[in-house]
């Protein structure tokens, strides 16, 4: 489901580098997790919707790409953000 205003601005004050900050991996990462714990609700209740299970499928892969570059490149924040997330990796 699509997020608010204020619930991205939430968001990327938490996890942004800098005060304008609104593409870092950081912030890209926690808003698509936002997104797919959002799905998830969804899928609680309508269980035969094929078509957003695609889409969330999709998300989750463009979360583990951005995990992984990070992981790459700054493994001291990947750590953080996957310890401040609660993600399985």
């Amino acid at each position: 489901m699509a997020l608010s205003t204020e619930q991205k601005s939430g968001i990327m004050s938490q996890y942004q580098r800098a005060p304008q900050d609104t593409g870092s991996p950081e912030v890209q990462i926690a808003l698509l997790s936002e997104r797919i714990s959002g799905l998830g609700q969804h899928f609680a209740s309508h269980k035969g919707d094929h078509s957003s299970r695609r889409g969330l499928v999709k998300l989750v892969n463009q979360r583990r790409k951005l995990l992984d570059y990070l992981k790459s490149r700054q493994p001291q924040k990947y750590q953080e953000v996957v310890q401040r997330l609660g993600l399985r990796r």
